[in-house]
């Protein structure tokens, strides 16, 4: 655990040391702390692909802070009353339960047009292990905004996620705008935990999960509600991107950590920035 923290300080401080070298080449620039503080309501808790709650509300609160390039967040997740799925077991079934916070950090730099971003992100589980990962991810800022972002997890669940996204935003009526995104994830098993099932064993003893994995469409409205505050109403449509995604035998899912299904998510976002 100490050399991942260790390494992750590596980068930060190699980070600052470059800004601050660029920073001398040209004339300084006014920098502030900016941040955001949001909240969102949901049916259902969707990762992945993986369905992380049933038949009850999620809340979802953030904390957001940036600063000069680097960027520091606090995500957490409620679930209203657990119930099993076939990705999730519960750590208080029939109850409420915080079951979730995670802490991302990350460096943000921009060469014209692209935007450039590495970070950490520490995943606090209470209904499942709790684990790390590393990503780097690049936007092309243009027409649609395409993504591209890849997640090694460094602890419980080794293995390589890529995600690729596209989004755009278009006016509607004065500052409301029709936010649309779609993305597609490819997922890479690297640790014996992403053995598949095999029929002739009965057990997880076959190849590791390696897949196109999720894809998802999503639609919503951005309402500003006060100088610094907006809504955003939106639904999300989850599905798995190929047979082994969505694979059972004999009644098992395929993949150790659960099949992927067809999902519909909706709710609502609230933000204030300050």
């Amino acid at each position: 655990m100490k050399k991942y923290f260790l390494l992750a300080s590596i980068i930060i401080l190699m980070m600052t040391a470059y800004v601050s070298l660029a920073g001398a080449e040209k004339p300084a620039e006014e920098h502030k702390v900016t941040g955001s503080a949001s909240v969102g309501v949901f049916n259902r808790y969707i990762f992945r692909g993986y369905e992380l709650s049933a038949r009850s509300a999620v809340i979802q609160p953030t904390l957001t802070a940036s600063y000069n390039g680097f960027n520091a967040s606090m995500w957490g997740n409620i679930d209203t009353d657990e119930h099993p799925t076939q990705s999730f077991v519960p750590d208080r079934p029939g109850e409420k339960s915080f079951n979730e916070t995670d802490l991302t950090l990350c460096y943000k730099y921009d060469i014209d047009k692209l935007s450039l971003t590495g970070g950490y992100i520490y995943y606090n589980t209470k209904y499942a292990n709790e684990t790390e990962e590393f990503f780097i991810s690049t936007t092309y800022n243009t027409l649609l905004s395409p993504t591209l972002a890849i997640y090694q997890d460094i602890n419980e669940y080794t293995g390589t996620y890529i995600n690729l996204s596209v989004s755009q935003s278009v006016p509607v009526y004065k500052e409301i705008t029709l936010d649309m995104g779609a993305s597609a994830g490819y997922f890479v098993g690297s640790s014996d935990y992403w053995k598949t099932y095999e029929r002739s064993t009965g057990a997880y003893t076959g190849d590791k999960y390696n897949a196109f994995h999720d894809g998802m469409v999503k639609a919503g409205f951005t309402i500003p509600v006060a100088k610094n505050a907006v809504i955003q109403p939106l639904v999300q449509y989850w599905f798995p991107l190929s047979g082994k995604a969505k694979r059972t035998i004999d009644g098992n899912s395929y993949n150790f950590n659960g099949k992927l299904d067809d999902t519909f998510v909706c709710g609502l976002n609230a933000t204030l920035t300050f």
